[in-house]
């Protein structure tokens, strides 16, 4: 059963828990959400899901019922009696393991793997930017991150969201916004809002990594010219954006995953 606000609660001060702000730890407190975030990530049988940031059990509980293999990320130590008790029916891979020192890719060969998680705050762009660069086998991922970290995921050129994090996703997977998450829905409340997004893998294109190492150079100077500020990485920077078709006067959050693309394909 999906855990409301009172059920975490006394979870948590059974086994003589305070959340950690330094872990993001924001709990989901809502059974109507959890079950929306499974119906979103429509996995069943037969699939085979990754969760990362399992807190008191709640999403990787209702995940598991579909019948779908887990393997749920947990770095919270203290948490390890919680999720046996919530978790104990149930065959869930639980690893007390931080995500971001683990090979993905390797844990998950053999895949294709859905990811399916509450993403602690501090880790979210991070490890989504990862996942979709570096661990294919990660073929969509149904995530819930802050509000504004979802909107730079979805962002078209010339928004005011749109950075590298939309040239990333953009290049890797077709994004969406599902829904918004009103911050009542956690324990503890946090002070901004939440969003889920749901991201399918797609091909990258060839050179797409190129891509991204000059945007990235790019928007570390974003209110630059592209001429000046990609400068100190390509020795004709003017000729280079030319050869494109990118007027020299364009500023990076003018140009789409794809012109950035067309530039690598001109420098490499």
């Amino acid at each position: 059963m999906a855990q409301g606000r009172g059920e975490i609660r006394s979870l948590l001060e059974r086994h003589g828990i305070r959340p950690k702000r330094s872990l993001g730890q924001n709990f989901l407190a809502d059974p109507n959400l959890v079950d929306r975030i499974v119906r979103t990530a429509a996995v069943g049988r037969g699939d085979r899901v990754v969760e990362v940031g399992a807190g008191t059990g709640t999403l990787t509980r209702a995940l598991a019922e579909t019948g779908a293999a887990v393997i749920a990320y947990e770095v919270d130590a203290r948490l390890m009696p919680v999720l046996g008790e919530v978790l104990g029916d149930l065959d869930v891979d639980v690893r007390l393991e931080d995500v971001t020192d683990s090979d993905l890719a390797a844990v998950l060969a053999g895949g294709p793997w859905t990811m399916v998680a509450n993403l602690p705050y501090n880790v979210g762009t991070p490890l989504v930017l990862e996942v979709l660069r570096h661990v294919p086998v990660v073929r969509r991922l149904v995530v819930m991150v802050q509000r504004e970290v979802a909107d730079r995921f979805v962002a078209a050129p010339g928004s005011k969201s749109y950075g590298l994090p939309s040239i990333v996703t953009g290049l890797n997977a077709e994004a969406r916004a599902a829904f918004t998450v009103p911050p009542e829905v956690f324990f503890p409340v946090p002070e901004v809002e939440s969003a889920v997004v749901e991201l399918r893998r797609i091909a990258a294109p060839p050179l797409s990594e190129q891509a991204i190492e000059l945007a990235g150079v790019a928007f570390q100077q974003r209110r630059k010219m592209l001429r000046r500020s990609l400068a100190g990485t390509l020795p004709d920077a003017a000729a280079a954006l030319a050869a494109a078709g990118i007027a020299e006067t364009a500023r990076p959050e003018e140009l789409s995953p794809a012109q950035f693309v067309a530039l690598a394909e001109v420098v490499q």
